[in-house]
């Protein structure tokens, strides 16, 4: 059985849907024809208005007829359809929807008198009307005016359903019993129309206040302020309210802005990004907007309550982007507004941000947390924000004269300011990529222009206050050369190596640019000329050349044009030919710039990383970050998007890692947890590694390559594998953290070695060709080795074949062992080859000789010489060197200093006369076996 309450229902919506259809013949579609034309702005937004109240019309008429078609079925089959399809009770929400937007279309139209502006264009039509609008409105009097009337018309029979509504779903609630499925819907239907009730009164309320606010004021200030959606919160002539220090005339709260009239002037605050302080005493409460503070003072206390009150209140409703439900500040948010929030807005005070637009995240009042900032001149900034500044990350692109040029500055930032490491991409097609200070380049960094640019340019070093300054390396691939040394206020000067392509190398004094004074120059043949030179590195003036077969040249030098060099002097030939080693060996650089001092714009930031504590937020500073090219960027504008690898996600915190050295004390738990660090670029310690492989690339790779610079990078690995561990604790650094970096940087120092001892390499390989020509028993006997200790027995010979025809079978393991040696990078590793070597042959000896027998350095010698020179090792000199320069001191005077000593001893008698142009003796041709 169906309740008296849902047959009442029944009713109510059939009157209710006649009524609708009467009010859009009666009124709705004779106010549209009569909206005021649509060319006059005014009236284009009066006709959209209407149109938008006749659809919200339209649409509460489409959920009254689906109501009461859902109650025609309950009351038809109420044993086969429940109570819960009837969409009151199952679709409650969809129904309040529809009833709200008509409200605010409604609303809308009084609070700019829509109806009344459109009924004065059709005044004697709607006169005559005054009978039909009784049908659909009791009480409209004749005396009342027109817009009156239709206002009512529009309202009333929508108050009077919502409260029948209401009385029937709370009588139908009543006769459910406690324990029906569907009483929880009846209940929750019947408050939300309750509520529905009271956001209309309000509603209405507001809309009535701004009606009637808007003749209170001039016709401009109208035409600023009156917009259909906004609402009058409170007004200060009603409730009276003191603004300082604006000294305010007038202060009106609306729903979306704060506005305070000042004569002529309007004072407009968006409600999003103002913040409300609590108050400082009973008279007094503070707003803080971006760039005003003001307060609100009363002698009412009970006023200031309401303003303040409503202000936050107000805010909150304005971030919520909705109004409040059912009542301003009986939403089920938080009534508090967050500090923390989102805006855009124009900055209209001097200074750097003056005519920008600012969107983004603030906080009480200042730009904070993740914006962008758009200037009218084109400027761009996205990135992160600290208290009004940008302070963090950040992409700035400024545009350049040309079309589509901009400088791109993907760098942290720090108050304002550039700060940190950063990418710099400028219009030029010069790149920058190092560490800022104040907005200038400061500290390490490397600038290189475009391959094509008219002279490319690459600089790697020191910056200071935007300025070279300090050690540091140029590339000139035009001219070919490359300088080493120092630099001040962007010229070169002081100590300085030119290194050119040709394979010419200059030392001396620069200044402004260029050497003055007395300097030296090596060139590739090992010719040393000491002297003075001119500005543009021609010999001139006293000077001395010393030749690589000891012939000296002392005298004055100068050239005449287009006749090349003279020179007046004296010619000794007389002296002795110099040592080769020697005069190959001759180095440059060293002592002139310390190798403590000559990066520690890369060491720096690194040490002031860790010394912090390793936080956070320092560390994309310092190891930098990956972004999209400014190309790519001006592309697509989209800098919100641009994302950068995030050196947390990828890599382990710095701090576990710093826990972990402390755990491990074993050498080798310790070098795991270092090669681990190392290997990750994204590792405090693996970004240093790779910055220090770029400089040294930088310094000693292409034009850099030259013999004469072995010995300053030979120290610079060295240095680094100290300053890297030095950062931690004070152990081995050359058994833990050398045989970890050297591989970083082994290319450019290995071919550093092989230039410089080059010359004694060739003569080694010669002697090598030349002993390869021996089988092994005239080898042997060659090198005096004694006969007993020929191992034979691992000789196996074939039918016909002789002792003195086998070759290469002789010490076969410790030949195969010590031809790993090419094999590691590690000066350690090497040296245990060379141990299992010297192993080996004494393993062979004692099992030719059938006991255990140790090798004297007289029987050692021959018996290594013949491993050697059947093992063929290339560039062995280089090898040797490199071992003997980055061993360990700690092996000085042990068995590894001994055996390499040994190795060097062999390396040296290979390459003499004898060994080079000895040739077989006839009687060794003979065809007797051995």
């Amino acid at each position: 059985m169906c309740s008296p309450e849902e047959a009442a229902l029944l009713r109510l919506e059939e009157v209710f849907s006649a009524t609708l259809g009467r009010i859009n013949s009666l009124v709705l579609q004779p106010l549209l024809e009569a909206a005021p034309e649509a060319s006059d702005p005014w009236g284009r937004e009066c006709l959209q208005l209407l149109q938008q109240l006749h659809r919200s019309s339209q649409q509460l008429w489409d959920v009254t007829e689906d109501s009461l078609h859902s109650l025609r079925e309950r009351l038809r089959r109420p044993e086969a359809v429940g109570l819960e399809s009837l969409v009151l009770l199952h679709s409650a929400d969809r129904v309040l929807q529809v009833h709200l937007e008509y409200i605010e279309s409604y609303t809308c139209c009084v609070a700019v008198q829509a109806f009344q502006k459109a009924a004065k264009r059709r005044s004697e039509y709607w006169r005559g009307r005054r009978k039909a609008l009784r049908q659909v409105l009791l009480g409209v009097s004749s005396e009342g005016s027109v817009g009156t009337a239709l206002l009512q018309a529009l309202r009333q029979p929508l108050a009077h359903h919502l409260q029948q509504y209401v009385l029937l779903l709370l009588s139908l609630g009543d006769t459910v019993g406690e324990c029906h499925p569907t009483r929880e819907l009846v209940i929750h239907a019947a408050g939300l129309f309750g509520d529905l009730q009271s956001f209309m009164r309000q509603e209405l309320d507001q809309a009535t206040a701004t009606q009637a606010l808007w003749p209170t004021l001039s016709s401009r200030l109208r035409d600023v302020l009156c917009t259909p959606t906004r609402r009058l919160l409170q007004d200060s002539q009603d409730v009276p309210v003191t603004v300082t220090p604006l000294r305010a005339e007038r202060v009106l709260l609306f729903d979306d802005a704060l506005v305070l009239l000042q004569g002529h002037n309007i004072h407009t605050f968006d409600l999003k990004l103002v913040w409300v302080e609590p108050e400082q005493d009973r008279c007094t409460f503070h707003l803080l907007t971006p760039e005003e503070e003001f307060s609100f003072c009363s002698k009412d206390p009970q006023g200031l309550v309401v303003w303040q009150w409503k202000v936050t209140q107000a805010v909150c409703q304005a971030l919520r982007e909705k109004k409040d439900f059912p009542v301003l500040g009986a939403g089920l948010e938080p009534s508090e507004p967050p500090t923390c929030r989102c805006g855009a807005y124009t900055f209209r005070a001097e200074g750097r941000f003056c005519q920008a637009t600012y969107e983004g995240e603030w906080y009480w009042g200042r730009p904070h947390g993740k914006g962008t900032l758009k200037w009218p001149d084109g400027r761009n900034h996205v990135g992160d924000f600290c208290q009004g500044l940008e302070h963090g990350f950040g992409i700035r692109l400024v545009p350049q004269a040309s079309e589509d040029k901009f400088d791109c500055y993907k760098c942290h930032w720090q108050e304002g300011s550039m700060c940190g490491y950063g990418i710099c991409e400028y219009s030029t097609s010069e790149v920058y990529k190092g560490y800022f200070q104040e907005g200038l380049r400061h500290g390490f960094g490397v600038l290189e222009s475009a391959p094509q640019a008219p002279r490319p340019l690459r600089y790697t070093g020191h910056w200071e206050r935007g300025q070279r300054s300090g050690y540091g390396v140029e590339e000139d691939r035009d001219r070919g050369e490359r300088y080493i040394g120092m630099w001040q206020a962007d010229q070169r000067h002081g100590p300085g190596v030119m290194v050119t392509q040709a394979g010419v190398c200059y030392q001396g004094t620069f200044q402004a640019d260029k050497m003055v004074g007395p300097g030296i120059l090596l060139s590739d043949d090992d010719s040393l000329y000491e002297g003075t030179f001119s500005r543009d590195l021609t010999l001139v003036g006293k000077g001395k050349v010393t030749f690589p077969n000891g012939f000296t040249l002392e005298g004055s030098f100068g050239s005449v044009s287009g006749r090349g060099l003279h020179t007046q002097g004296v010619l000794d030939t007389a002296a002795l030919p110099p040592d080769p080693s020697s005069t190959c060996k001759r180095q440059l650089g060293q002592g002139i710039f310390p190798v403590e001092s000559r990066w520690q714009g890369v060491y720096g930031p690194f040490r002031d990383f860790v010394r912090a504590g390793c936080p956070g937020d320092l560390r994309e500073a310092l190891l930098g970050f990956h972004v999209q090219s400014s190309r790519e960027l001006r592309k697509s504008q989209e800098y919100l998007c641009c994302e950068r690898t995030c050196p947390e996600d990828q890599a382990g915190r710095m701090e576990d890692f710093l826990e972990e050295l402390l755990q491990h004390r074993e050498p080798e738990a310790l070098q795991q947890c270092l090669r681990k660090a190392l290997s990750n670029s994204l590792h405090p310690l693996g970004k240093l590694l790779r910055t220090l492989m770029l400089t040294f690339q930088a310094t000693y790779a292409g034009i850099g390559a030259n013999k004469h610079l072995q010995g300053l990078a030979q120290e610079e690995v060295k240095q680094h594998a100290q300053e890297l561990w030095a950062a931690y604790r004070d152990l081995q650094v050359h058994s833990l953290v050398l045989p970890l970096v050297l591989p970083s940087f082994y290319a450019e120092l290995f071919t550093l070695y092989l230039l410089l001892h080059e010359r004694e390499d060739s003569l080694y390989s010669q002697g090598i060709t030349s002993l390869s020509l021996f089988p092994d028993t005239k080898l042997l006997e060659f090198l005096d080795v004694q006969k007993h200790l020929w191992p034979l027995k691992d000789l196996t010979l074939t039918t016909n074949q002789r002792y003195s025809l086998v070759r290469d079978k002789c010490f076969l393991s410790a030949t195969e062992c010590l031809q790993k040696m090419i094999t590691t990078v590690d000066p350690r590793e090497k040296l245990e080859v060379l141990e299992k070597t010297y192993e080996e042959i004494e393993a062979t000896v004692s099992r030719v000789l059938g006991r255990q027998h140790k090798l004297p350095m007289d029987d050692l010698l021959p018996l290594l010489i013949y491993v050697v020179s059947r093992a063929q090792i290339q560039h062995l000199g280089a090898e040797i060197h490199l071992i003997r320069d980055l061993m360990d001191p700690l092996h000085t005077g042990g068995l590894y200093d001994f055996l390499l000593t040994a190795l060097e001893s062999c390396y040296e008698h290979i390459q003499k006369e004898d060994m080079r142009l000895h040739r077989l003796p006839s009687r060794w041709s003979c065809r007797e076996p051995w």
